[in-house]
């Protein structure tokens, strides 16, 4: 028998432990509760949220956002209602006048608030930890009873500015498995070896997750590699921004191809961690020898663009952690810095870069979607990106339900009852997923009105780093000096892989657009009109396109 060849698992972070792989297994959120602080005219639905933090939205052209009669002074004695305190913040949580803000005219401002237990309170009597919930749900009812009624509670919320003021939602990326309301515990795998039942799936969209079906499991690329054709004098390369786990290293995405390190005045946006899961494949969870659930998901997002597009540059931006959580404040941060970039770009400003396309796979499910419920911090900045025209293309969820994701249903879609209305603005594109065959949707895509095109999200190929888990080939037997066995499910050293759900759908897409965009062919200065022109060639082909 020739020796045993088999390589150690992957190295971890330097001084990485099991303290850090414990501590980053926490999820730093709560799943809420639609029976704590009721409100009656306002009907909640499940959600997940920080905990301690509240987000305002301050429309452009409203003044200091402390005044005593603005939002924040309303969370402010909201919370103190219940012995707690609120320290508002940039969305970076620095002070609010810590650092210089750069941000596109007309664009609305976002703070985040920190609710805290003051100092005086803690050494006494301890209160509960806080909950934004509650205060959330008391602004709304001190904002209702000062009208004295609720007849229109919505329209009532907007009238005394309560609609700026929403929860800090936690956002998941969409391969099959990750979002935390398709488990038997809201984020934890029961057991992580074995099924309910041995012979057949209790949940048969799981099936899309295992090796054989659908899931992320090794394959072999046996054609080209995309060519990327030159760029003309004067004209530069469409521009796709991945917004998900960034992009690893890979053949077919060198640097300049893909900007792993996007700044804005000298400032990397997004996360830059050492937790990075498209270096580090298996940071948390058990030692089962599985890679992480999204490990890899930034790099087969890349590489489906690559195919789709391999004339696009691709600006890879990590806004997800290894679990594939995203806090919405920190994706808010990310969208008013691409803003800034598309803004000065578009009219000709230092220190900017066009953006075509952005590519969202990822998104949430809001507690009370229906217009005056919520706020519009997040559809605002990306109307104002798709004011500067960027198409915005999002992936519809892989919970194989009709319930509305965010941002996927902020347009206004057939029978909507969340106030959007059609604004002129670059197309805005939520994308569900087929089945290889290209006729039949996938069973997990996310389905409903809002779900506004459809393209291939099943059994997808595409590239992944060199990745090597611990789980071994299930048979091994070496002959003629050769190291013989079966295909090994975690052994993805040959770069490139099959996965499924609609994160791969939603890329596709946005590899079109930045392919009708042009091969090279856009002019290098502002052209509102070329732009403009290929905008609607975009959605002419594409809205409606079930293949």
């Amino acid at each position: 028998m020739a020796e045993d060849t088999r390589e150690p698992r992957p190295p971890q972070p330097k001084g990485w432990s099991w303290r850090d792989r414990a501590r980053g297994s926490v999820i730093s959120a709560v799943v809420l509760d639609p029976g704590s602080e009721p409100l009656d005219g306002i009907e909640a639905f499940q959600t997940a949220y920080v905990p301690h933090r509240l987000l305002i939205s301050i429309p452009p052209g409203d003044g200091d956002p402390e005044s005593p009669e603005g939002p924040y002074a309303q969370v402010r004695a909201a919370a103190r209602e219940f012995g707690w305190d609120a320290v508002a913040q940039r969305l970076d949580g620095t002070e609010l006048a810590e650092v210089p803000e750069g941000r596109v005219p007309g664009a609305p401002r976002v703070l985040r608030v920190q609710l805290t237990t003051p100092d005086e309170v803690a050494r006494g009597v301890s209160p509960s930890l806080p909950d934004a919930w509650r205060v959330l749900q008391r602004v709304r009812r001190t904002a209702l009873d000062a009208v004295g009624g609720r007849a229109d509670a919505g329209a009532a919320l907007r009238q005394m500015g309560a609609d700026r003021i929403g929860l800090d939602h936690i956002l998941t990326l969409d391969p099959i498995g990750v979002n935390p309301f398709m488990k038997t515990n809201p984020f934890m795998k029961t057991n992580p070896f074995m099924k309910t039942n041995p012979f057949m799936k209790t949940n048969p969209v799981d099936e899309y997750g295992s090796c054989g079906s659908g899931g992320r499991q090794p394959v072999a690329w046996i054609g080209p590699a995309p060519t990327r054709p030159a760029v003309a004098k004067g004209h530069r390369r469409a521009v796709v921004a991945v917004l998900d786990t960034g992009a690893g290293a890979h053949a077919w995405l060198p640097d300049d191809v893909v900007d792993r390190r996007v700044t804005v005045d000298g400032r990397v946006i997004g996360l830059e961690d050492d937790a990075n899961p498209e270096i580090y494949p298996d940071l948390y969870g058990p030692l089962d020898g599985q890679l992480d659930d999204v490990a890899g998901h930034g790099t087969f997002i890349a590489g489906i663009i690559r195919q789709a597009a391999p004339a696009a540059d691709i600006l890879a931006i990590r806004v997800a952690d290894a679990l594939g959580m995203v806090e919405e404040s920190n994706l808010l941060a990310v969208l008013e810095d691409l803003a800034l970039l598309a803004y000065r770009a578009r009219h000709g400003k230092d220190g900017g870069r066009p953006i075509d396309v952005v590519s969202l796979s990822l998104g949430y499910y809001h507690e009370t979607p229906q217009d005056g419920f919520y706020t519009r911090d997040l559809y605002d900045l990306l109307a104002v990106l798709r004011g500067l025209g960027t198409t915005v293309v999002v992936s519809a969820g892989n919970d194989a339900i009709d319930r509305p994701t965010f941002p996927a249903s902020l347009w206004p879609w057939p029978g909507a009852d969340n106030g959007i209305v059609a604004d002129g603005g670059a197309a805005h594109l939520s994308v569900g997923a087929l089945n290889p065959d290209r006729r039949t949707t996938s069973l997990f895509s996310n389905v409903g009105p809002w779900v506004r095109l459809y393209a291939p999200g099943a059994a997808v190929v595409s590239t992944i780093p060199d990745f090597f888990g611990g789980v071994q080939a299930s048979t091994r037997d070496d002959e003629y000096d050769r190291e013989r066995l079966t295909i090994g499910p975690e052994d993805f050293r040959g770069g490139f892989a099959v996965w499924s759900g609609t994160s791969f759908a939603a890329p596709l897409v946005a590899g079109r657009i930045a392919a009708i965009l042009g091969d090279g062919s856009l002019p290098e200065e502002a052209d509102d009109a070329a732009v403009t022109t290929a905008l609607a060639a975009v959605e002419a082909v594409l809205v409606g396109d079930d293949d």
